[in-house]
């Protein structure tokens, strides 16, 4: 074992995988290094164990606090949630300060950065949510001001404090995503695991509020008549005594539930952040990326025109769904609900479609499999597939429904097709995103074989003239390298039609997953609209499926966004 700086220092310089930043003067605990550019300290299995168990503890509380607040609220009120939920992020907030002045007081505080995590793309995505997270907050304080003489001050310090967080977390992350901590690790895990698990419970809280929102809740829940409309059950205020005190009271809460979807993506975003950050610490990898990737459209216009097109049908379908839905015409709602299936059933066929010939191309491509562990690339594929499995449930659950009643009128034969071809749908665009974040990028494979035939061309030159001076080995290295330049990598200015395909599928099916998400996230209900899953499955257990599998769904189709954009930049 290394137990001082200058070993650690030698150790780092004779490592291939490292780099060691020049004028180190601070000693690092003692460690020892592995091949895969992890550090092995003393304790680490402690805090890892350490910040599981507070991870663990902090989660099924907070679950137990709104699964109570939102089924019982005699006993639980949302004003103790709050409160609660207030607790965690006031102490989260002071240890994301704390990391923050701790790192910029030390030159060296960190050593490491993972280039892979926190692209830009992503901490872009994170401001924009988090803007329209505070604009939830600011409507939610000018919504219960009005409340304020006959209500707790609480709804009011709640979202005040959550702004304060969002703000904090939001340049925390977008400065140190990239971070591997090598210096008080264990606090460090347990500060980013407090972190990951606030997020989480808030998102939680978010999920819940926008479920009881959007779910319809029949009269007698012990019957299977479905009601004639939507009904609303929303949390703000428990007391029908208290009035509001300012006329757009109504205008503030309608807008905050519009601006829901932006927080929850928000939350899991940065837990997904957060959750690379805690498996960084303790990594030692190189600071800067070996390529970087331009987002531009060159050469691509047939994937994103489509794209738009479908973007711009979707969305005029979901307004004149949003409107007809909720008539008491009973024709006009079918009207609504077969128009949202076809839309859907067009999507999903195009997507699937698009899905298959990227695997295609993938099976004709020579590119090689990425090697070596990454953190931001695991999740993404554990995500990826974890959260489809929402979507999956409730499509089979559909499946189980429509075949078993016989249902046979068109409605429920295109609800019935839709669910098939998006069960389909979703193994086949899993498949493409999962082998795509595998591959290695364009060019990548040829610089690394040009390198390594220069490398060999320049060992035997050497070793065929063991009398060469100095200047001439110095000379025939400066060639060599100069003729790596110029002919390692292919041209760049045209793309092959591998690439240029590939970055066609991924712009349809970026811009299809974005339609796909929209819909459902700002209210889009088939699930309870059409009335087959409450007769089957009765209201409890189809209204348990619906709002534990949705959320799920949604965050599958911002998630594979993200992926494909990521993909998009890889080929």
């Amino acid at each position: 074992m290394m137990t001082n700086g200058k070993e650690c220092e030698e150790a780092r310089r004779s490592s291939s995988h490292f780099r060691a930043p020049a004028g180190r003067s601070h000693r690092l605990p003692s460690l020892a290094l592995s091949y895969g550019g992890t550090v092995r300290e003393r304790g680490r299995n402690r805090g890892w164990i350490l910040s599981g168990v507070i991870s663990v503890n902090i989660l099924i509380l907070g679950c137990a606090l709104v699964s109570a607040s939102a089924f019982n609220s005699t006993a639980i009120s949302s004003i103790e949630l709050q409160i609660f939920l207030c607790i965690l992020v006031i102490c989260t907030t002071i240890w994301m300060l704390y990391y923050t002045i701790y790192t910029s007081r030390g030159d060296r505080a960190v050593l490491y950065k993972d280039s892979h995590a926190g692209p830009v793309w992503l901490r872009g995505g994170l401001v924009l949510f988090g803007i329209c997270s505070l604009i939830m907050d600011i409507f939610k304080i000018a919504n219960y001001v009005g409340y304020l003489h006959c209500d707790s001050a609480v709804k009011i310090i709640f979202p005040v404090v959550q702004a304060l967080f969002i703000l904090v977390q939001t340049y925390f992350l977008w400065l140190h995503a990239k971070d591997c901590v090598q210096l008080q690790r264990n606090i460090t895990r347990c500060g980013l695991v407090l972190t990951l698990s606030t997020n989480l419970v808030l998102w939680m809280s978010a999920v819940t509020e926008e479920s009881l929102h959007q779910t319809i809740v029949p009269d007698d829940t012990n019957t299977t008549a479905p009601p004639p409309h939507r009904l609303y059950r929303a949390r703000g205020n428990e007391d029908v005594n208290c009035k509001c005190s300012h006329s757009a009271c109504a205008i503030f809460e309608s807008a905050t539930y519009y601006l829901y979807p932006f927080n929850i993506e928000y939350s899991l975003f940065a837990s997904a952040m957060t959750y690379v950050m805690w498996k960084n610490v303790g990594r030692m990898v190189d600071e800067h990326s070996p390529h970087e990737h331009r987002f531009h459209l060159k050469d691509v216009c047939l994937g994103p025109a489509a794209g738009m097109v479908l973007l711009v049908v979707g969305l005029a379908t979901f307004v004149v769904y949003e409107v007809d839905v909720a008539k008491e015409d009973q024709g006009k709602r079918d009207m609504a609900l077969m128009m949202h299936y076809l839309m859907n059933l067009v999507a999903v066929s195009l997507m699937s479609i698009c899905s298959t010939v990227g695997c295609v191309i993938y099976r004709l491509d020579e590119r090689d499999h990425v090697s070596g562990k990454n953190p931001t690339r695991s999740l993404d594929v554990v995500l990826l597939v974890g959260a489809s499995m929402g979507q999956f449930t409730i499509n089979y659950f559909t499946i189980v429904a429509v075949v078993a009643s016989g249902a046979a009128d068109y409605i429920n034969i295109l609800n019935l097709v839709t669910s098939i071809l998006t069960v389909i749908q979703l193994g086949l665009q899993n498949c493409f995103i999962i082998e795509g974040l595998h591959r290695e990028p364009f060019g990548e494979t040829h610089s690394a074989i040009a390198f390594l035939n220069a490398h060999v061309l320049q060992s035997h030159t050497e070793m065929s003239n063991p009398y060469s001076t100095d200047m001439e080995t110095k000379s025939r290295r400066v060639s060599t390298t100069h003729s790596l330049d110029v002919h390692a990598a292919p041209p760049q200015n045209t793309l092959t039609w591998k690439r240029r395909a590939l970055k066609e599928v991924c712009a349809f099916l970026l811009l299809g997953n974005a339609i796909l998400w929209i819909m459902p996230a700002f209210g889009a209900r088939p699930q309870f609209d059409n009335t087959i899953g409450t007769e089957f499955y009765k209201f409890t257990l189809w209204a348990a499926v619906v709002n534990i599998g949705l959320p799920f769904g949604i965050f599958y189709r911002m998630h594979s966004v993200a992926s494909l954009f990521e993909v998009f930049l890889l080929s």
